[in-house]
């Protein structure tokens, strides 16, 4: 699940971890297909009226439409992945210029105070 700025060969040199990012990605997948199909499977045992043509039929319907709820479920958990990721880099960013200031002030404060008791 990663953009195309961060897939190897997309431009960009590859990460450590895209590879193995993308091979997981790829085995949750089939593992979600899998799933899939032996749902339809047991959808259809319990229709021992549906001919041979009709089962596969119903089953395939079934897999896409898994399927299909499946990629939006991941669609969504992935963009609020991303939401949440740029909340938290924002956050961090001016935690640490609020941190950076607040260093600054303290050194400052305690520079003219060295300075004040030097003059004294």
């Amino acid at each position: 699940m990663t953009d195309a700025g961060h897939r190897v060969g997309g431009g960009q040199t590859p990460r450590p971890g895209d590879l193995a990012n993308q091979a997981e990605g790829y085995l949750l997948w089939q593992a979600t297909i899998a799933e899939a199909e032996q749902r339809a499977r047991e959808f259809t045992q319990r229709m021992d009226w549906l001919t041979t043509s009709q089962r596969d039929e119903v089953e395939r319907h079934h897999v896409e439409d898994g399927l299909r709820r499946a990629r939006q479920d991941l669609e969504r958990v992935a963009a609020r992945c991303r939401s949440l990721r740029g909340e938290y880099e924002r956050r961090y960013r001016s935690l640490r210029l609020r941190c950076a200031g607040w260093t600054l002030a303290v050194c400052t404060g305690a520079v003219l105070l060295a300075a004040v008791s030097l003059i004294r």
